[in-house]
């Protein structure tokens, strides 16, 4: 689903843009792929699993998201640089509608800016404007208090752990945890 764009200052004073990826987004999108896989454990995959990630993939996977009416994809843009995105869906089946999975990640140099605040805010209002969403759902992986703070300000609670759900290359574990926020 294509959204409206957003401005708004970084805490920093610099302008970002949060906004429906775009075509000319590819290159940006692959690199912000790459580089937050290398700056955390906290992202689900390593570099190297990012050679899956085609320009042809990326393109297509854009307009899938854009024209989805089960989904929305939102990019924060700054200084031209794809500084994060985030992702709302939700399932097609009557059962599970009224349930939306969130995902959210951000390079680390942009962290501590705001920046995750607002995604969520409207990550939030395209939920509300889903009459059938009435829970919000996220997970994390342990260790990532930092996530964990701005979730739970989002009013995010955890309602479940699973644990040894991650596996690093050194062979330790970590749980994984869902979060769900009710919609009033």
């Amino acid at each position: 689903m294509l959204t409206e764009s957003q401005s708004f200052l970084l805490k920093d004073g610099r302008k970002a843009m949060l906004r429906s990826p775009q075509e000319k987004d590819v290159p940006g999108l692959l690199d912000y792929l790459l580089i937050s896989s290398k700056e955390t454990d906290f992202i689900i995959r390593y570099p190297e699993e990012c050679k899956k990630y085609t320009p042809e993939g990326e393109s297509q996977w854009i307009k899938t998201m854009n024209s989805s009416e089960n989904a929305a994809v939102l990019v924060c843009e700054i200084d031209g640089k794809i500084a994060g995105n985030c992702e709302i869906s939700r399932s097609p089946m009557l059962k599970t509608r009224h349930r939306a999975s969130i995902g959210i990640a951000l390079l680390s140099e942009f962290w501590g800016q705001g920046i995750g605040t607002k995604m969520f805010q409207k990550l939030i209002r395209i939920a509300e404007s889903w009459e059938e969403v009435t829970q919000l759902e996220l997970e994390f992986i342990e260790g990532n208090a930092r996530a964990r703070a701005l979730y739970e300000k989002m009013g995010f609670r955890i309602a479940s752990v699973h644990p040894n759900a991650i596996r690093l290359k050194d062979g330790s574990f970590r749980n994984n945890y869902l979060m769900i926020r009710k919609m009033n």
